[in-house]
């Protein structure tokens, strides 16, 4: 397995973060899946949810496959790509949405995709398009040697997942390889369904921080403002993916800014 190299000074990504608590009790991370419902669309939502105050944002390049995702996002990720959603439109859009808006992109994707484009040629797209890092859920550690080595070439801050199954020597084999943050899944198994913000959740979080030094997001099952509130003390981020869509899909386009607005 390759590792990072270590350094003192804290990715970029990091960084922005960090500064953003000093302003904020959590941060909010949204997700859009790029081409869904329209590159048109898309655009619109990631100007609505930044307008509203959204901190960080993941850009999901379409997958036949997102073995992490469900329903919801499934759904869009089909659809995007029925409608002419490429990896180099993809490419595009993101660089205009990096260009025209002041917070960190990353993209999200699955491993298929950067395999098949080249992993340094990807890294440095992401360089040249201005995005921050990349969320690849189904490349562990073990795995992604040419991926860590091009992303830290490129200045790309790869993120990686810790979830309630993770032990904790797993945790901090992961740490060993991660930037800018950690992405706490709330619960196994896939996004969209239902998650218990209770006390079990905080124990697990308490655990994730004790793993590592990097701030925490928590995403999977995130949907409202009391959510954002339980986790408010116990991570740095939340994450809200499928209800955005959902928003979407049931009220239109214009929906996303008072949803966003709703959860802060």
């Amino acid at each position: 397995m390759t590792k990072l190299p270590n350094s003192s000074a804290p990715h970029g990504l990091e960084s922005y973060i960090r500064e953003r608590l000093k302003e904020k009790e959590i941060l909010l991370m949204t997700h859009i899946v790029m081409g869904y419902p329209s590159f048109e669309a898309s655009y619109d939502i990631v100007k609505q949810m930044v307008e509203a105050g959204v901190d960080l944002m993941e850009l999901q390049i379409p997958f036949s496959e997102p073995m992490a995702d469900g329903p919801v996002i499934l759904k869009a990720n089909q659809t995007a790509i029925e409608r002419g959603s490429t990896v180099q439109k993809c490419l595009d859009f993101a660089q205009k949405a990096a260009a025209d808006f002041k917070i960190p992109f990353l993209f999200m994707s699955y491993a298929n995709i950067l395999f098949k484009y080249g992993m340094d040629r990807f890294a440095q797209q992401m360089k040249n398009t201005g995005l921050q890092g990349a969320i690849v859920p189904d490349l562990p550690p073990e795995e992604a040697g040419d991926y860590l080595t091009a992303m830290d070439a490129h200045g790309q801050a790869p993120i990686y997942i810790f979830s309630p199954e993770t032990s904790a020597q797993r945790m901090k084999t992961i740490d060993s390889v991660s930037k800018g943050f950690i992405y706490c899944l709330a619960r196994k198994g896939v996004t969209g369904k239902n998650t218990d913000f209770s006390g079990d959740l905080a124990g697990y979080l308490n655990r994730c921080r004790q793993a590592t030094d990097l701030p925490l997001a928590v995403g999977f099952g995130v949907k409202d403002k009391a959510d954002i509130e339980f986790l408010k003390g116990k991570a740095d981020i939340a994450v809200v993916g499928s209800q955005t869509i959902r928003e979407v899909e049931e009220k239109g386009v214009r929906a996303t800014a008072p949803f966003i607005r709703s959860l802060l």
